[in-house]
């Protein structure tokens, strides 16, 4: 014989959603073009086309947005930022903020 388990769900109940966050990159006059390109091809995913742009609005504008995320992504991503910049000696710096 199959039990059946019956829930009842309150129909009241609110889904949130979490958070999010964007994570932007900072111009300096240090990084490298190239650095810059790398670090969002690598850490942020995007197509070597897409990380051009970004670069240029970020090099333009003094920052742009390379994605939004929740608190702990973003968070992690702004952490390998600083850690991949270090490591080469670039001051590349990201930043989130709440969207």
């Amino acid at each position: 014989m199959a039990n059946e388990l019956e829930i009842e769900l309150d129909s009241d109940l609110e889904v949130v959603e979490p958070k999010k966050y964007k994570v932007l990159l900072l111009n300096d006059n240090y990084s490298t073009m190239d650095f810059v390109i790398d670090i969002l091809t690598k850490v942020f995913r995007k197509t070597a086309e897409q990380a051009t742009q970004i670069m240029l609005n970020i090099h333009n504008n003094g920052k742009d947005v390379c994605g939004v995320y929740t608190h702990e992504i973003a968070a992690t991503k702004v952490a390998q930022v600083k850690t991949l910049a270090r490591e080469k000696g670039f001051p590349l710096k990201a930043i989130m903020e709440e969207e």
